[in-house]
């Protein structure tokens, strides 16, 4: 399998590596024609609900960590998730979000549940 990363819009990401965007919503600023990365799977971010219930609240951290995988796990066989593992079947991968703090936003949670998922 090849490596699985994780990183924020706007940083250097060597050419060799597809580039995925795992935000829901679209940039601000960001025109259509010239984002920065290969592929946008939207369906692989928290639900509307969950991300605004977490709010990006550190002490909400833990739960939602447990509650954005339980949606992760109950996702159908043929979801943006299996997309992603086929994707990271041939090619490095990296999980780019816009979030300000990669460590707190659902991208860590999406790597670790990848490679769980990739077995």
């Amino acid at each position: 399998m090849h490596e699985l990363m994780v990183g924020r819009i706007g940083h250097p990401v060597v050419d060799s590596v597809h580039r995925v965007l795992v935000d829901r919503l679209w940039p601000r600023g960001i025109a259509k024609g010239t984002a920065p990365w290969d592929t946008w799977l939207k369906d692989v971010a928290p639900s509307s609900l969950l991300r605004q219930w977490y709010g990006h609240d550190p002490s909400r951290y833990a739960e939602f960590r447990q509650r954005y995988w339980g949606e992760l796990d109950s996702r159908p066989p043929d979801a943006s998730v299996h997309e992603l593992l086929a994707i990271w079947e041939h090619e490095p991968v990296i999980l780019l979000t816009v979030a300000k703090n990669l460590e707190l936003s659902h991208v860590p949670i999406l790597h670790d549940f990848l490679m769980v998922s990739r077995g």
